[in-house]
């Protein structure tokens, strides 16, 4: 079984759910689109993911202000306004009636080539925007039981040739060093910067605790989690010291406590990393204080709508 920050307890609901293509709804088995098109091609292609929580898409602002710096960074022009893409959106879910417990994911590529080729000047039309909602809650037998990390020897690059920020399709340094950690028997992998310091995870942001202290990395070499910055943001409304810096396996290898954030999985405890424990080696107790006030940020975000 597939062990991991992005399992999902199993919801037959998924398999009639309606997909939005181009403003066009498809059932999810005839949800297809042209092999000439960008993010297939080369990758060319931005995308963000959100959770829509009691009717309520949580955080919606902090996700389609990244997903306009990311298109704005490839040079991707987007013929519609956060407003008209959020009713895009919201026409899906309502589609599918829609209201509490979804993920929803967003990919906007170019658009379609008139042949294969990077060069997007031989963009025949687009963007192309795709639509996928689904019901997903995180397996709580995952989180109760934490995951593994392997340190891959795939680096997460420096901001001059592909900024480690930029939500974009081109993942397949991501996904050569998750297969790294996979093969040497952990869940997910844990990725340095080019000097080495620890940087993030293959898909997720990481985060340590030593004597009290939450510590994660400078966001030079790191996706700009949104879940990330939430953590940070209650650390800092609760009096619990936060420090973003530069450190090393040295200070990850005897910390307390370590989790990783994401928008799906939230906090997610880190048990062993290159096969040493992690502290108890169970979710601990820091990280799960730090959870509930994640979840209660999430409940007040809710109620304020």
């Amino acid at each position: 079984m597939v062990h991991g920050t992005h399992n999902a307890q199993e919801d037959s609901r998924n398999k009639d759910i309606l997909i939005s293509i181009n403003d066009e709804l498809y059932p999810r088995k005839e949800a297809k689109i042209s092999v000439f098109d960008s993010g297939y091609l080369v990758g060319d292609g931005v995308w963000e993911a959100l959770r829509l929580h009691h009717g309520v898409l949580v955080f919606k602002e902090d996700h389609f202000n990244r997903l306009w710096q990311s298109a704005a960074t490839v040079g991707m022009h987007l013929p519609f306004t956060k407003e008209e893409l959020i009713d895009k959106v919201w026409a899906t879910l309502n589609a599918n009636a829609m209201t509490d417990g979804v993920h929803v994911r967003i990919m906007v590529t170019r658009g379609i080539k008139k042949t294969p080729s990077q060069d997007p000047r031989l963009t025949i039309f687009g963007p192309n925007v795709v639509i996928i909602p689904e019901y997903k809650t995180a397996s709580k037998a995952s989180k109760e039981k934490g995951i593994t990390l392997f340190t891959s020897t795939i680096r997460r690059g420096s901001p001059d040739y592909l900024d480690p920020r930029l939500n974009c399709h081109s993942k397949l340094h991501e996904v050569q060093a998750l297969i790294q950690a996979i093969e040497a028997g952990a869940d997910e992998a844990l990725m340095l910067d080019v000097n080495g310091f620890v940087a993030t995870c293959n898909a997720t942001n990481f985060f340590m605790i030593k004597d009290g202290e939450v510590c994660t990395s400078t966001s030079k070499y790191c996706m700009n989690g949104i879940t990330r910055a939430k953590v940070i943001e209650v650390c800092k409304a609760n009096g619990i010291t936060c420090i973003e810096k530069d450190f090393s396996l040295f200070d990850v290898y005897g910390a307390d406590e370590a989790f990783v954030t994401g928008t799906f999985g939230g906090l997610t405890p880190v048990t062993k990393i290159d096969g040493r424990q992690i502290g108890k080696g169970n979710y601990g107790h820091m990280t799960r204080q730090l959870s509930n006030l994640y979840e209660a940020l999430i409940d007040n975000t809710v109620k304020n709508g």
